[in-house]
């Protein structure tokens, strides 16, 4: 168990980073114009994100332990595959997850 005044420390110190972070955009550099590469680059933020939080459910997931799941792969394929053809986001999360809810139903 965690010492309660290492637990506050730790909560306190993520808000006040957390804060940070935030005000150093909005208070410091908000009334600013950024520069033309910084925009672009901020525009692949959330490109990186999605697939960083997806990856490690796909080929290491907490409910099988860790191991390797192929309808968790395939469902991911798939919803890669219709979201590459179609554009379309919510079709690719629809498709995606009924393959993985079908074959976790087949695989038993």
């Amino acid at each position: 168990m965690i010492d309660k005044g290492t637990l506050w420390f730790v909560i306190i110190a993520l808000g006040i980073g957390s804060f940070g972070l935030r005000f150093v955009f909005t208070g410091l550099v908000g009334d600013r114009e950024m520069p033309a590469w910084l925009l672009r680059h901020l525009r692949y933020t959330a490109v990186a994100i999605l697939p960083a939080l997806v990856v490690p459910q796909v080929f290491a997931p907490a409910a099988t332990g860790g191991q390797f799941d192929p309808a968790r792969f395939a469902a991911a394929a798939v919803a890669l595959t219709v979201g590459i053809i179609t554009k379309n986001v919510l079709l690719a999360i629809i498709s995606g997850g009924a393959t993985l809810y079908g074959l976790l139903w087949l695989l038993g």
